[in-house]
């Protein structure tokens, strides 16, 4: 039988998953009343944070081997047989409305929402769980992926806007076109371009209008100039996660964590997904390819950008990395791509040591395609875009989509976000999250 065909006749599994569902609701629900007779979790002793953990615990098993047997079915009835394409977001909603104790209802979400990290009861990790064995799930994970790559309605209500002013300000964010290009800037001044929910949103938003805007060929992503005051009058890429919105629980495992490699990035990666065909390497209805312009640095984040850009150009006193080992999360795909671009030993040291790599180093041209003075960025720039033009862009795309099918097919993709969505939620409301923010404030 073919790993993509249902087990069970049509109604026998609909008979077998509304008689699982209802079991499932009950005893979660069981669960939950002894949950809810403990005090809030700052207030718990020691003996009742046992007790809510192993409560915690029981209930993730059940909801994952419910999902074990039926999230075919289960998706397949959220979906309407596939033929509606919710995001994330709006899946998990409709989870908690058909299968009630699956996922956190949206109570439990906006209580945590209040909370500083630390004291979050962690209902975001009951979402990746969820949204793990869905993408784990080979129809159901494409299907998935084809919904997160279409264009967000935001940037369809915006795109005449921007076709007739040539810019949008997003707020974080600014995109403007210029004689072909979609110039997307990070200008989130406070934080250095740190990244959070809101500037995850506009950024998405931005590369929609560049994959949207038929004038525009190629895509070039940098940061603004300045207003810090140590670093005033400067461009500065990118800063990473910002760490206050993090440890202050303001960063969401879905809106961050899962909407920017789903959304963002694999749209600058892959493009717009066309008409959903089930296959494993479907042709996108838009694709163009990306500059990156790096000033100052590219840390987290910053870096994992890099890695699906077609030329980066950086300034030759900046560095890069990936600091996970300080922050105590998975650096978004920067584990999926970094190897096949420094080697294993060397993404093993920036990952887990916090290993800086100067552009102007071998290691760093293994990431960067140009390392130049800063007064020469834009003209390096400039012969980038003009390089990709004399190639034909019909053969850039093809040459991209080939290179690109060689090292990251997407059902491997596919299956490094379906360990992240489950993982990234566990490390995000762990102990040891909570304590390197902590250690951070206090230098």
């Amino acid at each position: 039988m073919s790993e993509d065909t249902v087990a069970h006749a049509p109604g026998t599994a609909r008979s077998a998953l509304e008689q699982d569902a209802r079991a499932l609701t009950a005893q979660l629900a069981g669960v939950r009343a002894r949950l809810d007779r403990l005090p809030p979790r700052p207030d718990r002793s020691a003996a009742q944070q046992h007790v809510a953990r192993r409560l915690l615990t029981e209930a993730r098993a059940v909801r994952e081997e419910f999902l074990r047997r039926h999230v075919r079915e289960v998706y397949a009835t959220l979906t309407e047989g596939l033929s509606r394409v919710p995001r994330v977001a709006d899946l998990l909603a409709a989870a908690a409305r058909h299968y009630p104790g699956l996922v956190p209802a949206e109570a439990d979400l906006a209580a945590d929402r209040e909370r500083e990290q630390r004291a979050k009861e962690g209902w975001e990790i009951d979402q990746g769980i969820f949204v793990a064995h869905v993408l784990d799930d080979r129809p159901s994970g494409r299907h998935l992926l084809h919904a997160m790559t279409r264009p967000r309605q935001r940037a369809e209500r915006l795109l005449e806007e921007f076709r007739q002013r040539d810019a949008v300000d997003l707020g974080p964010i600014a995109v403007h076109h210029k004689n072909g290009v979609g110039h997307v800037t990070f200008q989130n001044h406070r934080y250095l371009n740190a990244e959070d929910d809101t500037s995850n949103q506009a950024l998405e938003t931005a590369v929609d209008l560049v994959l949207l805007d038929d004038r525009i060929d190629i895509g070039v992503l940098r940061g603004g100039v300045a207003t810090h005051p140590k670093w005033a009058g400067r461009r500065v890429f990118g800063a990473g996660i910002n760490l206050t919105h993090l440890r202050q629980g303001r960063i969401s495992l879905v809106d961050f964590f899962l909407d920017r490699e789903l959304g963002a990035v694999n749209k600058m990666y892959r493009g717009h997904s066309g008409t959903f065909t089930g296959e494993a390497e479907p042709r996108g209805a838009r694709e163009k390819p990306w500059i990156a312009a790096v000033d100052a640095f590219a840390i987290g984040g910053g870096c994992q950008f890099l890695l699906v850009m077609d030329h980066v150009v950086a300034q030759r006193e900046a560095y890069v990395n990936l600091p996970a080992g300080r922050e105590g999360i998975i650096p978004g795909c920067g584990v999926l791509r970094l190897p096949r671009f420094v080697g294993e030993q060397l993404a093993r040291q920036a990952v887990l040591f916090n290993r800086d790599i100067p552009v102007d180093s071998p290691e760093g041209r293994m990431i960067v395609s140009e390392a130049v003075p800063a007064e020469e960025i834009d003209a390096a720039t400039d012969r980038a875009v003009e390089g990709l033009r004399a190639m034909g862009l019909t053969s850039v795309l093809a040459n991209r989509r080939a290179l690109r099918m060689s090292v990251e097919p997407q059902d491997a993709f596919r299956r490094y976000m379906a360990n992240y969505a489950r993982e990234q939620g566990y490390c995000a409301h762990s102990q040891a999250v909570a304590d390197n923010l902590d250690r951070t404030w206090t230098r």
